[in-house]
């Protein structure tokens, strides 16, 4: 019995240390991830400490304004209130009741002790007002109820008490309409958030679908047209394996090139599916150039390899293509030339290409069985071919010919760069 070389051994002791540690590298830096996550979502310490120390200083400038300047106008002291809110603007992210609480107190506190009598004594409640809207405006719609529920039960009856002298009514009525308009602009400015948003997640999902709808089409006639040659090579390899191995041995062979290379574009796609960012693990398959109408010749063999001979006739003057347009010429031409293969029963077509000013041209003729069945006009690679066309918004259409057969035509839109002459450029 022979002895397997030492290297052999080696090398499968690395791949199986390398196997068995790949799930306990990829557990840990799953870990590290959940833990830099939690991390980030949890307020720690200083930012607890940054947000009630917020609370103190609005605290202090309370105290300052009842024991420093108690015969201060209502004005005056509204204002420094309202800029006393900014340091609570952390605390207000996390606990926006408490820092509503804080601000009636604070509003009542001053109210209450100031020597201003006048009507401006109730500016002072300007910060909760503040506070009250920006609730509304963020905030869940239960916070913002309770929200205005305090406000209102706090606000409008130290109002009531405070007003010495003075109308009570029309004093009530003005606080009650400043606490009416401060909760409908905070419900406009949540409403047209909650709009953006939604529309937000509209544009994400029908982009998602777009995305998919191209991947199909790409899987779609890149696997297409190769499981019908294939298909095809098989059928006749099977017929002559008997009567002519030379025959079935080409058949074989057709097959075996024609799926490695389908193999080949699909490795591609799922890689560039599957990279998430630029920078990628080491050993991914590089990403070849998209096929375009310079890879007809390959498509032309791969056909006439199943049996259909394509003769190709390119009108006007050649020219470089956009991407978008040179895939896309390329796509139609190949499934039209799947549909041939698969349900024209015919041995001959004809591609031609035409380069005009202002449009490319596309067209696929046989003189096949016309519309036969299983083929019809609503399968995926008569969809696939309008939707790539109406992506570019150009003109498509097909259908059996007059005089028998079956015709792909397509008209693509070209750029003023690409149709214009090269002495216009």
């Amino acid at each position: 019995m022979d002895t397997p070389p030492k290297d052999s051994k080696n090398a499968r002791a690395t791949r199986a240390t390398r196997a068995t540690r790949t799930p306990e590298i990829t557990s840990s830096e799953e870990s590290v991830k959940a833990a830099q996550t939690t991390r980030s979502s949890t307020p720690g310490p200083r930012a607890a400490l940054t947000a009630w120390g917020g609370a103190v200083v609005y605290a202090l400038v309370v105290g300052l304004l009842i024991g420093g300047v108690p015969y201060a106008a209502g004005p005056l002291l509204g204002a420094v209130l309202l800029l006393a809110v900014t340091p609570l603007v952390p605390l207000l992210r996390r606990r926006p009741l408490a820092v509503l609480a804080l601000t009636l107190l604070g509003g009542m506190t001053v109210a209450t002790a100031g020597r201003d009598v006048g009507p401006g004594r109730f500016l002072v409640f300007l910060a909760s007002d503040l506070v009250l809207g920006l609730i509304v405006a963020t905030r869940p719609r239960r916070d913002a109820v309770i929200a205005l529920v305090t406000v209102s039960v706090v606000e409008l009856p130290a109002v009531g008490m405070l007003s010495h002298g003075y109308d009570l009514t029309s004093t009530a009525l003005i606080a009650l309409l400043s606490l009416g308009a401060v909760y409908m602009t905070g419900l406009r400015f949540r409403e047209r958030r909650e709009h953006t948003a939604e529309l937000r997640t509209k544009q994400v999902s029908e982009a998602v679908t777009a995305e998919r709808l191209r991947i199909a089409r790409e899987l779609h006639d890149m696997v297409a047209h190769s499981v019908g040659v294939i298909a095809i090579q098989a059928g006749v390899g099977s017929r002559v394996i008997d009567t002519q191995p030379a025959e079935a041995r080409a058949a074989l062979r057709a097959i075996e090139a024609t799926s490695r290379e389908t193999l080949s574009g699909l490795r591609r796609t799922l890689v560039a599916l599957r990279r998430a960012q630029p920078d990628g693990p080491e050993g991914q398959a590089p990403l070849g150039p998209a096929p375009g109408l310079a890879d007809l010749d390959g498509l032309v063999a791969t056909t006439a390899d199943a049996g259909v001979l394509v003769d190709v006739l390119w009108e006007g003057r050649r020219s470089q293509l956009p991407p978008e347009i040179d895939l896309s010429a390329y796509r139609i031409v190949q499934e039209a030339l799947t549909n041939v293969v698969r349900h024209a029963g015919t041995g001959h077509c004809r591609v031609t290409i035409g380069y005009g000013e202002q449009e490319l041209t596309v067209e696929v003729v046989d003189d096949g069985r016309g519309t036969p069945d299983g083929m019809g006009g609503t399968g995926f690679g008569l969809m696939g071919m309008r939707e790539r066309v109406s992506l570019l918004h150009g003109r498509f259409s097909a259908g059996p010919r007059a005089g028998g057969g079956f015709r792909v035509e397509a008209a693509l839109p070209l750029p003023v760069t690409a149709a214009a002459p090269d002495g216009l450029r």
